[in-house]
């Protein structure tokens, strides 16, 4: 099946730029020209956003918090701002990368891989495990099922983005471990760790405590050991 990316960006010489490079590759390519045109066009169908941050009336952070609302598709920020303080505000929105402008075809195309097959490795779409070997990791406070990438807390299930879903679910075949930001950055984004990484992973971190933790602000699920990293029990 095609794989649809729309890409949301009030400049119509970028959006025509990466809709001749992408759908290049084979790609379904939907435009959007703001915020709220995207928001009508967004379906459940829709495998990636890519996001311009600096839109008139609706910018890309207040669109990523309302598409956050409607899908789990990953998102990436195109942008041409690039400080750290701005990458964190995206992920705080619910972005799962960022891309800033101006950006080469192989950079593009190697974030919208990457971010395409974590997706699809997160809604099983290339998930060709037989049911005998369905397995549940389950214990007092929480249960993760591996086939079908769903997560329950107290019998509820969770809507986690891939990349919290993958987070919780390392921490937890690391279980009783304290996993280090380096180890855990570079398991789950499959780059070599720098400086800045940390406060990629803390702020998914506060997000996933968000909608797993009875009270985020005293974690029983994911605990923080200060200056060495992160452990479930």
């Amino acid at each position: 099946m095609q794989e649809k990316i729309m890409v949301v960006d009030d400049n119509p010489e970028i959006r025509e730029v990466i809709q001749v490079l992408l759908s290049s590759e084979g790609y379904e390519i939907i435009e959007a020209s703001n915020a709220k045109e995207a928001l009508e066009l967004l379906k459940d169908d829709i495998d990636l956003i890519i996001l311009d941050v600096m839109m008139p009336e609706i910018n890309g952070y207040q669109a990523c918090l309302l598409m956050r609302k409607i899908t789990n598709a990953p998102i990436l920020f195109l942008t041409a701002k690039g400080q750290e303080s701005d990458k964190t505000l995206g992920f705080s929105s619910g972005g799962d990368d960022y891309l800033t402008k101006p950006f080469s075809y192989n950079e593009l195309n190697a974030r919208v891989k990457a971010l395409l097959r974590r997706y699809h490795i997160y809604q099983g779409k290339n998930n060709e495990k037989k049911e005998e070997n369905h397995k549940v990791i389950k214990t007092e406070k929480i249960e993760i099922d591996e086939n079908h990438k769903t997560v329950k807390v107290a019998g509820q299930l969770q809507s986690l983005t891939d990349i919290e879903y993958e987070i919780l679910h390392y921490l937890f075949i690391n279980r009783h471990q304290v996993v280090s930001p380096s180890q855990l950055f570079e398991a789950i984004w499959h780059e070599d760790y720098y400086y800045g990484a940390n406060n990629t992973i803390m702020v998914h971190i506060r997000n996933l405590r968000k909608k797993i933790e009875v009270d985020p602000q005293n974690p029983q699920i994911i605990k923080t050991l200060w200056g060495k990293g992160y452990y479930c029990d």
